[in-house]
Order: C-alpha cells, then structure tokens, then sequence
C-alpha cells in the first residue's frame, strides 16, 4: 500500500496557490478508517501536490474526497 499520493486541489489551480498549502494536514476517510497525512511538496504547474500519508493508503480509494485539516 502506498504511503505518497498525488492530490489535486478543487480551490488551487496554480503553483502558487498550491504552495501555500505545504505542511497542512490532510485526511482521507475511508470505510472505518482514517488515514492522515501531509502536504509535502508540489507536483507539475496545475495545483496538484504530493502528500504522504503515516500508514500505506488502499488502492481501491483512488479517486477519494480527502479533507484539509489545518
């Protein structure tokens, strides 16, 4: 199970909106699970960034609604 992710931002289309997003938390709820991680770095010049989650996220929730904690 992957511990990095690729996650596209609704509201950040640019790279410098999705810059100040670095070092904010992010979670995915998934079933009865919760899986928290971290924005880490930007990915390409869309607003898509990388995140890295504590544990290894399933492959079946690509595609998932993660939510910004802080």
């Amino acid at each position: 199970m992957p511990k990095w992710c690729l996650i596209q931002i609704a509201d950040a289309n640019s790279v410098s909106k999705a810059g100040q997003l670095i070092g904010r938390k992010v979670v995915l709820k998934y079933g009865k699970n919760d899986f928290i991680g971290k924005i880490v770095s930007l990915h390409g010049k869309k607003g898509v960034v990388t995140a890295k989650f504590r544990k290894g996220v399933p492959g079946r929730a690509i595609g998932a609604t993660v939510e910004l904690v802080s």
